[in-house]
């Protein structure tokens, strides 16, 4: 039989040979089939939402522009506020059924059915709700999987070694992603201009531009990928044993939600932790979603340029990732997010004190670029130089955000927990942008555009500030999952 690990975080010698928790999980066919899950999931976020598909939908098979991105806009509301509401129930009623794979298996099936159907629906003049219902059904179902893909780390990973194989699944999705978009941008989709796709070549299978049959196509690729990289997690990853009927554990998982909102409260250091996450986490994903845009805006960037500069970004996290696993084992998860989130802070700071003509706030002045190509002035390579920043950071900020949660509770409530993980990472996601938004506009009335768009980036400066002095205050996961069990041994509702 296994055993959970104790206050201290250790395991017996004999879960070596009897199974989870693993205290050496690298060397374990289950653990990798478990980080297998991340490289399966992230090409659908890199490809379809981010790179290729996103932009397509927006640019070709739009009307407009700007209708283009209000609908695709539309359809990440509709994802996430679904995600939010539902994540914390779905969380609740698998704690009290017990296996989490066929919850992964069933969301799989949806996924893949709404890739596939991006091919035919997205054909040029086709009618915008039906793609963005399958891009909304195809989002909500990856979303919903990483729930219970992360509700399972606890069960299969000894505490100490959570943050390691944490942040190495984190870098192998990122591998995934690049590899996939590498793939997509190289081989697949071309312009419509010209016919050729980024290396310069013929679209495979002899795609057709003029049909958007390259951005179409990611639809099914990413489907076939999902479904090859999760084989693994569903037949080398053991899963818990099967608990209540799922009619009973509706009526169970439900009421302990309800308990479980007020077990976060008196939880405090949880609590604290989910506030900083919340926080720092609006900064991340508005760093990441108006980066490009920014400069973009700032250089007159290309999309190829704002492509490469997110290949960029996405390579550095790799290894930024496979650093943090080490240091994560021997410093804590706290250390590490707390670590990425000065790293952004700095990062952020570098690119808003940046301007075509200098960095630093003008103590670095550049002469401006000679000739044309990619990033030819030396104010862009500074932008990009701050960019790698960035990118060894925001990996490992959510990896290791990952495994403080995974370290904190156990795995009978692993699941609800995490959903209320995802509930509180999106209620506020609007707040970041807002705030750049609002900024942006008061300074447009003060100073020229350009001024102006570094005002408001910099409001994310206050987010990373804001959450590192709350992480800073809050005790570390192995305190917290001490805590978990003491609010068991009182009686509170666990989900077991």
């Amino acid at each position: 039989m296994t055993t959970e690990p104790n206050g201290q975080g250790k395991v017996s010698a004999s879960n070596e040979t009897d199974g989870p928790p693993y205290t050496r999980p690298l060397a374990k066919p289950a653990v990798w089939g478990w980080m297998s899950f991340d490289l399966a999931a992230q090409p659908f976020f890199t490809v379809i939402l981010t790179f290729v598909f996103g932009p397509y939908f927006v640019s070709e098979l739009a009307s407009d522009p700007a209708s283009g991105q209000t609908a695709w806009s539309l359809a990440a509301t509709i994802a996430g506020l679904t995600v939010a509401i539902l994540s914390p129930v779905l969380g609740s009623i698998a704690d009290r059924a017990g296996p989490r794979k066929p919850w992964i298996a069933t969301f799989a099936c949806l996924k893949v059915a709404a890739l596939l159907a991006i091919w035919p629906l997205a054909a040029p003049g086709s009618a915008l709700i039906p793609v963005i219902a399958a891009i909304v059904l195809a989002q909500v179902a990856a979303e919903f999987s990483i729930v219970f893909n992360d509700a399972m780390l606890p069960r299969l990973v000894a505490a100490p070694a959570i943050g390691r194989v944490s942040n190495v699944a984190w870098g192998l999705g990122y591998a995934g992603g690049i590899i996939f978009l590498v793939f997509a941008l190289g081989l697949l989709a071309a312009s419509p201009e010209t016919g050729r796709t980024l290396l310069g070549l013929t679209p495979l299978f002899g795609l057709d531009p003029a049909q958007g049959e390259g951005a179409r196509a990611t639809g099914p690729l990413a489907a076939i990928w999902y479904v090859l990289f999760l084989l693994p997690l569903l037949f080398l990853t053991p899963d818990r044993p099967r608990a209540e009927p799922i009619s009973r554990a509706v009526a169970s998982g439900l009421s302990d939600l309800k308990a479980t909102a007020g077990e976060i409260r008196r939880r405090t250091e949880l609590l604290k932790f989910f506030i900083a996450r919340m926080i720092y986490q609006d900064g991340v994903n508005a760093l990441l979603v108006l980066g490009g845009a920014f400069a973009a805006a700032m250089f007159g960037w290309s999309i190829v340029e704002i492509g490469l500069f997110g290949i960029i970004l996405n390579l550095t996290a790799i290894p930024g990732c496979l650093v943090a696993s080490s240091l994560d084992a021997r410093l804590g998860s706290k250390a590490i997010v707390a670590g990425a989130v000065t790293l952004l802070t700095i990062a952020t700071l570098g690119l808003v004190s940046t301007s075509p003509e200098a960095t630093l706030f003008g103590l670095l002045p550049f002469a401006p670029a000679s000739d044309g190509g990619l990033f030819a002035s030396g104010a862009e390579k500074a932008y990009v130089a701050w960019g790698l920043l960035v990118g060894l950071a925001f990996g490992p900020v959510q990896a290791s955000s990952r495994s403080w949660l995974a370290q904190s509770v156990t795995p009978d409530e692993a699941g609800r927990y995490f959903g209320f993980y995802a509930l509180i990472g999106r209620a506020t996601s609007f707040l970041a942008p807002a705030s750049v938004a609002g900024l942006t506009a008061i300074a447009a009335g003060m100073t020229d555009p350009v001024t102006a768009s570094r005002v408001g980036m910099s409001a994310l400066i206050a987010f990373f500030v804001a959450g590192l002095a709350l992480l800073l205050v809050t005790k570390g996961p192995t305190r917290g999952r001490e805590r978990a069990s003491t609010d068991q041994a009182a009686g509170l509702k666990s989900g077991s």
